[in-house]
């Protein structure tokens, strides 16, 4: 299972969060460890560059995008390989909403959007869609149309 995913900015404020079935008790040590991680590890690091960890049982893939940083933790079948394909498929998705890699601004720009990715993507702590042409059919926003 998937438990959790982060966005998170250069300073470590928490921009987006998902989380799979961890205890709301939990979410606050999850949340500093994985900023504390990225802090340690991620200057100086190459954009989309994958970097590995693991904590108690669970395994850890995080990188850059731009200006934000994307923590990925998962237990049981999502391993390191796993959570390498799932990265792979949020940071697509994040990319083709921005245009680009993001900066903190644009992506807070295209919060609501890149949310809704992040939803298609991943979906109760399990991998759902990971073509991003099928992200961007099922994200498209349009008016209720009345029957």
């Amino acid at each position: 299972m998937i438990l959790a995913v982060l966005f998170a900015n250069s300073d470590g404020n928490i921009l987006i969060e998902r989380f799979h079935g961890v205890p709301a008790e939990e979410r606050l040590h999850w949340r500093s460890f994985l900023v504390k991680l990225g802090s340690e590890n991620l200057k100086g690091s190459k954009n989309e560059e994958l970097h590995v960890a693991s904590h108690k049982s669970v395994s850890i893939v995080y990188t850059t995008i731009g200006d934000v940083c994307l923590y990925i933790v998962g237990k049981d079948e999502y391993d390191e390989l796993a959570l390498a394909e799932v990265i792979f498929a949020v940071t697509s998705a994040v990319k083709d909403v921005c245009g680009k890699p993001p900066t903190e601004r644009l992506f807070l720009d295209k919060y609501g959007r890149i949310c809704l990715c992040l939803d298609e993507t991943v979906w109760k702590g399990l991998l759902e869609n990971t073509e991003k042409d099928r992200v961007r059919r099922l994200i498209r926003l349009k008016p209720p149309v009345e029957p």
